[in-house]
C-alpha cells in the first residue's frame, strides 16, 4: 500500500474515493463537508437525502457512499467523526475516529475502489487535537493495508506539518 501526503484541497483530488468528514444529517455543513457539497454540486446532496430516507442519519464512526457529482473523484465516502470532549476520558472518541478511517477503507474495498483520500477528520469544529488525530489516522491506515493507495490531504499547514513529521518517522 502506498501512502501519500498532500497539502491542498481534497475537492480537486482525482482518486477513486474522497472521504467527507460529514455530520450525522449527511446534508452538508461547514469545513470540508460544506466544501465537498459545494464543489460536487446538487447530485451529492440528492444522493445523501436518498440515503437518509432509506436508513436515517449516519452514526459516529460509520460510513455511507455516494456519487461524487462534479468532483474528479469517482465516489464520496461520508463518515461522521466524533466530537472531542475536552477534559473527559476520550478513549471512546479515539476508537470512533479510528473507525472512521477503517470503515472508509473497508467500504471503498467493498465497492471495488483502490485509492482513497482522507481529510483531517474531526480536527475542525469537532475539536479533536490534531496531533492525536493524525496518530490515529496513520496507525489505523498502516494496520489495515487493504487499498493500493491512501492519501492524506491536509488543507492547513499545521496538519500537514504534523503528518509529515509522523510519516517521516516511519
Amino acid at each position: 500500500m502506498k501512502i501519500n501526503l498532500i497539502k491542498g484541497d481534497i475537492t480537486k483530488f482525482k482518486v477513486d474515493a474522497i472521504v467527507n468528514a460529514a455530520n450525522s444529517s449527511l446534508l452538508g455543513g461547514s469545513g470540508v463537508d460544506g466544501a465537498i457539497h459545494r464543489a460536487g454540486g446538487p447530485a451529492i446532496l440528492e444522493a445523501c437525502q436518498h440515503i437518509r430516507n432509506k436508513q436515517g442519519s449516519c452514526k459516529v464512526g460509520e460510513v455511507v457512499i455516494s456519487t461524487a457529482g462534479n468532483l474528479p473523484a469517482k465516489k464520496v465516502i461520508h463518515t461522521v467523526g466524533p466530537v472531542y470532549q475536552i477534559g473527559k476520558n476520550n478513549e471512546k472518541e479515539k476508537e470512533l475516529l479510528a473507525n472512521c478511517y477503517q470503515n472508509s477503507m473497508l467500504l471503498a474495498k467493498e465497492n471495488g475502489l483502490t485509492s482513497i483520500a482522507f481529510p483531517n477528520i474531526s480536527t475542525g469544529i469537532y475539536r479533536f487535537p490534531k496531533q492525536v488525530a493524525a496518530e490515529i489516522a496513520i496507525i489505523t491506515v498502516q494496520n489495515n493495508p487493504i487499498l493500493e493507495e491512501v492519501n492524506f490531504v491536509c488543507f492547513d499547514e499545521e496538519n500537514h506539518t504534523i503528518y509529515k513529521k509522523l510519516l517521516s518517522n516511519e
